[in-house]
């Protein structure tokens, strides 16, 4: 079964809805985006979710000291960083008893080359999350072993997505949308399907 994170979520109907379907791992948002939420409010939520199902904050364009602050006053003990420089801020992350994914967008290989001690790699478009798809066929160009595919994954083409890229797990948030920033419960029951449909 392929892992399942979905990203961006603001409210207790949609966190408790995740959780129903048995989502692997809940994001959210910190930097600045439609999706954004503050500390509190991502503290509220979190306390929504079970042990077993990760809550993880999302951050750009933020210092080291900054996430750490946040995830501390949200009681999150997971970050995905998009901008990360080098294994010295995995490290300073790692020292602040976090869990780190290092989140990378495609078009430089060199940004695959590394994953600077993270815990886990995801690779998002072009342009993060703007929701756009990209090409997920060329093998050679993305990582080996475990790591999350993101960017313009919707019900439609997440099965697909899945099987040519070779992708551990999936990453969601405007593909279960039905307006930027809003979340789609009928949505988000079709690509948890989808994806448990291409796992079977």
């Amino acid at each position: 079964m392929a892992f399942i994170k979905m990203c961006g979520l603001q409210d207790d109907a949609t966190v408790d809805l995740a959780v129903e379907l048995g989502v692997d791992a809940i994001g959210f948002v910190f930097a600045d985006s439609p999706r954004r939420v503050s500390a509190d409010r991502a503290a509220r939520l979190r306390a929504r979710v079970p042990e077993g199902t990760l809550s993880v904050g999302v951050y750009v364009k933020m210092t080291l000291d900054e996430i750490v602050a946040t995830a501390k006053a949200a009681n999150l003990d997971h970050v995905q960083v998009h901008d990360l420089r080098s294994a010295d801020d995995v490290r300073f992350l790692h020292e602040a008893g976090l869990t780190v994914i290092r989140a990378v967008n495609t078009g430089g290989a060199e940004a695959l080359s590394d994953d600077f001690g993270a815990d886990l790699l995801l690779v998002d478009g072009a342009v993060a999350g703007a929701g756009r798809t990209w090409d997920w066929q060329d093998r050679s160009a993305l990582p080996a072993g475990r790591w999350v595919l993101a960017g313009g994954l919707t019900p439609d083409n997440v099965a697909r997505a899945l099987t040519t890229s070779g992708a551990w797990g999936v990453d969601v948030s405007s593909g279960i949308e039905s307006s930027r920033g809003v979340k789609d419960p009928a949505l988000m029951r079709a690509f948890a399907a989808a994806v448990r449909a291409a796992a079977a």
